[in-house]
């Protein structure tokens, strides 16, 4: 008998923990239910974001509210996200003299965009820039192409002063200013280029596909898939390397040291030309005031390829750059070399340096503790400069005119600084007085 009441109680004590623990789940459910939902949004991994800074004033920053006011002008001091490139697939970005063009992955025909000043066309002409005041393109918006395929897509982008370089698959599109020849067809004197719609087509040369694209400030570079240059436009600084000082408006073949190399990067953005070869050798022509490209005497403008032989000290170079008055190398090791003059990353009191002379690569984030952190590529406008590591940080240093450093602040930089993106960095495109990035977030 009391085996069997012991059983009654076991069983009852059971039956009253499954209820008070069915009850607890359904308290939590009814909890659970009662809770609000944050859906947070995710990028997807293979999409690019886009962030900008600098001055705002021109439009080509694509932002529509300005940030800052500074003397009446309208600036954005740090890095911020553009919704267009929320958007839209960004694939690449090219900064000019106050404007900016992003090509785009597109299932029809608007696959490039353009937004800061247009006063030469060089953003192309578009029915709805009535919308906005004095040649002033304040939003991204199509830039129109006479593509023959809406399967078309743009490999390259490179802008000027006043013009825009555009390869595609199809071809070479060319818009703005032709005053020098810089967008490859005859000059016309006294051509009215505001409100344009001309758009000048290069299928390819002499037979040779197109490879990428240069635009210094007046001039254009081609770069072929066999290795060689091709320039016209502007060569009153020899910067067209065509053994003259002439303008020319056919892309014609750069000669000199170049011959029988082959050439896999070319880097300019004013006047003073830098080539890289896949063998690691770097030629130069152009301007030389500062010492660029190491010449010494009267002779400061340079018409012919140069190989810098003093280059070679240095390992193998891997990447290039040229600004308004000063060159960059980097070599396979991750080390950055500079040299020319302006704010060059070596403190304030250092602003003409003739040597190569490298930045410690401790301000580029390398110590004991990041052994591996080193620099990839690097980059240039006409007075700042920027590198770009292995793990997506991107650093700056140089002038920092609106701000177009990104720090937060418009005070010159004497060093590199990392700026705060808050993505990964894979492209930098630097303008006069702004800087585009493409970036990948992170995950």
């Amino acid at each position: 008998m009391l085996n069997v009441v012991k059983t009654c109680i076991k069983k009852s004590a059971r039956k009253r923990s499954e209820s008070i623990h069915f009850n607890k789940s359904e308290n939590k459910k009814s909890i659970l239910k009662a809770l609000p939902v944050f859906q947070y949004p995710v990028s997807d991994p293979g999409t690019h974001r886009v962030y900008v800074w600098g001055l705002a004033e021109h439009g080509a920053l694509g932002i529509l509210k300005r940030s800052l006011d500074m003397k009446g002008l309208h600036y954005v001091p740090k890095p911020k996200r553009l919704a267009f490139g929320e958007k839209h697939n960004v694939t690449n970005i090219t900064c000019g003299y106050g404007f900016t063009a992003f090509a785009v992955s597109s299932k029809d025909k608007n696959i490039l965009y353009g937004s800061g000043i247009n006063t030469d066309s060089q953003l192309g002409f578009n029915e709805l820039d009535k919308k906005f005041p004095n040649d002033l393109i304040i939003d991204p918006r199509p830039i129109i192409l006479p593509l023959r395929e809406s399967s078309t897509r743009v490999i390259d982008i490179a802008a000027g002063r006043a013009h825009l370089l555009v390869l595609t698959n199809e071809g070479l599109f060319t818009l703005g200013n032709n005053a020098y020849g810089q967008c490859g067809r005859p000059i016309i004197l006294n051509e009215e280029y505001n409100k344009s719609k001309v758009v000048h087509c290069i299928s390819d040369i002499k037979g040779k596909r197109i490879k990428a694209v240069t635009a210094g400030q007046d001039h254009s570079i081609l770069l072929t898939e066999s290795g060689e240059v091709y320039t016209f436009g502007w060569g009153a600084d020899g910067q067209t390397g065509l053994a003259h000082y002439r303008n020319e408006y056919r892309p014609t073949l750069v000669k000199g040291d170049l011959a029988g190399q082959h050439i896999i990067k070319v880097a300019c953005v004013a006047d003073c030309v830098l080539a890289l070869s896949d063998k690691g050798k770097v030629f130069g022509w152009g301007n030389s005031e500062y010492g660029q490209l190491f010449t010494t005497g009267e002779n400061q403008q340079i018409n012919i390829a140069t190989e810098l032989n003093r280059l070679e000290q240095l390992g193998r170079i891997t990447d290039i750059a040229s600004g308004g008055c000063f060159c960059m190398a980097l070599n396979d090791a991750g080390d950055v070399y500079v040299w020319g003059y302006g704010i060059l990353g070596f403190g304030p009191e250092i602003k003409n340096i003739s040597q190569p002379t490298q930045i410690p690569s401790i301000l580029f984030g390398k110590n004991a503790y990041e052994k591996n952190t080193k620099v990839i590529k690097i980059f240039c406008g006409m007075s700042h400069l920027a590198a770009l590591t292995n793990i997506g940080d991107l650093y700056m240093w140089g002038c920092n005119k609106f701000g177009s450093l990104g720090l937060g602040h418009v005070k010159d930089q004497c060093f590199p600084l990392k700026v705060t993106v808050g993505a990964q960095v894979k492209q930098v495109a630097c303008g006069i007085d702004h800087t585009v990035t493409l970036c990948k977030p992170f995950i």
